[in-house]
């Protein structure tokens, strides 16, 4: 009928929902999963499973902490786990020295590593993802070759305390993990280098433009993430109390990228979220152990954390767009 106004319904919008979900989702998601254990998995709040539980993300935490740097600048680094299995493979070669002498050698290879992606990567221009996919495939075999194929069992108390042992009544490696966690975040926040990753991240062109270093800042952040990888590594194996470069690390790098981008870290760079890519590395954790207690097997629990990357990139894509 004439003169008669029909009042538009209320839209939803989408980007500020998707916007809510990448910058809060990670914590919410937590939220959700504690008190889901807390009411349906038997002993959750025991102080031995809490122990466990942080014990189990600290190698996550280590790796996602490196690899969101290198998704600030828009790349990805692949090798993560292959960089911690080499790790691993050296450690029993040099712990007949003295424990600091292996962890060393163990963090030099890390180094190493990140070193050579990014000379590919800032100097021969190869994309991220095909330069840290050589060293996925190489990496892993040269590990192998070190330590013959075989898993090296380790007896060294001082080394295995890193894996098992306290300080202050907190596990060392929630504390390694911790303190880096810390350090990242002032890297990120407090510094001229963390500055220059964001900004080469936003724009590559314009950063080159304007003076910024972009090459020698591509290189450090590789080897950032590459001594970070080392230092997971050896939290591994020391946790493992055995040298196995066959499984440490594998498929480590798809926890490490889910952690990010669950985190609130687009992949497009340009931003780094510390404190949401240490929740995503929880996260992961608790997903993980969630459906094991309720009888899953651990391959549901990663194809858990594909649905779970494919919601964060589209919640960030969405965000983009919009």
């Amino acid at each position: 009928m004439a003169g008669v106004t029909v009042a538009a319904r209320p839209t939803v919008d989408r980007s500020r929902v998707a916007g809510w979900l990448q910058d809060y989702g990670v914590y919410a998601a937590v939220g959700v999963l504690l008190v889901f254990n807390v009411a349906f998995t038997a002993n959750f709040l025991s102080v031995a499973n809490f122990r466990t539980q942080l014990v189990e993300a600290a190698p996550v935490c280590v790796v996602a902490l490196g690899m969101a740097l290198v998704i600030g600048t828009e790349g990805v680094d692949l090798s993560v786990g292959a960089v911690m299995a080499l790790s691993a493979a050296l450690v029993p070669l040099y712990l007949g020295y003295d424990t600091m002498t292996a962890v060393v050698v163990a963090l030099a290879a890390g180094l190493a590593c990140g070193l050579f992606n990014g000379f590919l990567v800032a100097y021969l221009g190869i994309q991220p993802i095909v330069a840290t996919l050589a060293l996925l495939v190489g990496g892993r075999g040269l590990a192998l070759v070190i330590a013959h194929g075989q898993l090296v069992q380790l007896y060294n108390p001082t080394f295995l305390s890193l894996g098992a042992g306290d300080l202050l009544g907190i596990p060392i490696s929630v504390l390694v993990a911790a303190v880096l966690a810390v350090v990242a975040g002032l890297l990120v926040q407090r510094t001229t280098f963390g500055r220059r990753i964001v900004a080469i991240g936003g724009n590559r062109a314009a950063s080159r433009l304007a003076g910024l270093p972009v090459r020698r800042v591509l290189v450090g952040v590789y080897a950032i993430c590459g001594v970070l990888a080392g230092v997971a590594g050896v939290l591994a194996t020391a946790r493992l109390s055995a040298s196995d470069p066959a499984n440490v690390g594998l498929l480590m790098e798809l926890s490490a990228i889910t952690a990010v981008v669950v985190g609130g870290t687009p992949l497009t760079g340009g931003r780094i979220r510390v404190l949401g890519t240490v929740m995503g590395a929880l996260l992961m954790q608790l997903v993980r152990a969630t459906l094991i207690k309720h009888n899953l097997p651990d391959s549901t629990a990663q194809m858990v954390q594909a649905a779970i990357i494919v919601a964060a990139v589209y919640a960030a894509r969405e965000r983009s767009s919009r």
